[in-house]
C-alpha cells in the first residue's frame, strides 16, 4: 500500500506541474464540441431557437383567433339576447292588452247579465199582472171566450215570427 500512495502522489505532482497544457486540453475539447454542435446544425438544418420562435408565434396567433371567435361569439349573445329581450316586451305589451280586453268583456258581461236579470224580473212581473188580469175578469160566455183564445194564441204567432224575423 505504501507503492500506491507513492505513486499516486508522483502522479498528482506531474499533472499539477503542468496546469497549461491542462487548461489547453480542456479549452480544445470544449471548442471542438461547440464546433460539432454547429456543424450538426447546419447539416441537419434544426436550431432550437428558430424553433422556439416559430412555436411561440404560432401559439400567439392561435391565441388571437381563439379571442377574436370569443369576441365574435359574445357579440352574437348579446345580439341574441336583445332579440329576446324585444320578443318578451312585445309578448307582454300583448298580455297587457289581452287583459285589458279580458277586462273590458267581463264587465260587458256583468253589465249585460244584470239587463237580463232586469228584463226576467220585469217578464215575471207583465206574467203575473196579467195573470191576475185575466182572473179578475168577469166570465164570457164560452162562445166568445174561445175566439179570444184564438185570437189570443194567433196575435202570440204572429208575436213569435216577428220575433224570429227581427233577430
Amino acid at each position: 500500500m505504501i507503492e500506491a500512495a507513492s505513486r499516486d502522489s508522483s502522479t498528482i505532482a506531474r499533472i499539477s506541474g503542468q496546469p497549461i497544457a491542462i487548461a489547453a486540453a480542456a479549452f480544445v475539447v470544449v471548442v471542438v464540441g461547440i464546433g460539432s454542435i454547429a456543424v450538426w446544425r447546419a447539416y441537419t438544418g434544426n436550431a432550437p431557437e428558430t424553433d422556439r420562435v416559430v412555436a411561440t408565434r404560432q401559439l400567439q396567433a392561435r391565441t388571437a383567433q381563439a379571442s377574436e371567435q370569443l369576441v365574435e361569439k359574445t357579440k352574437g349573445l348579446e345580439a341574441t339576447q336583445q332579440e329576446s329581450i324585444d320578443q318578451l316586451q312585445v309578448v307582454q305589451d300583448q298580455l297587457l292588452t289581452v287583459r285589458r280586453l279580458l277586462a273590458s268583456q267581463q264587465a260587458d258581461t256583468r253589465k249585460l247579465s244584470e239587463q237580463v236579470g232586469g228584463l226576467t224580473e220585469a217578464i215575471d212581473g207583465l206574467r203575473q199582472s196579467f195573470a191576475s188580469a185575466q182572473a179578475t175578469e168577469p166570465a164570457a160566455p164560452p162562445s166568445t171566450r174561445k175566439r179570444s183564445v184564438r185570437k189570443s194564441q194567433s196575435v202570440r204567432s204572429a208575436n213569435r215570427k216577428r220575433g224570429k224575423s227581427h233577430s
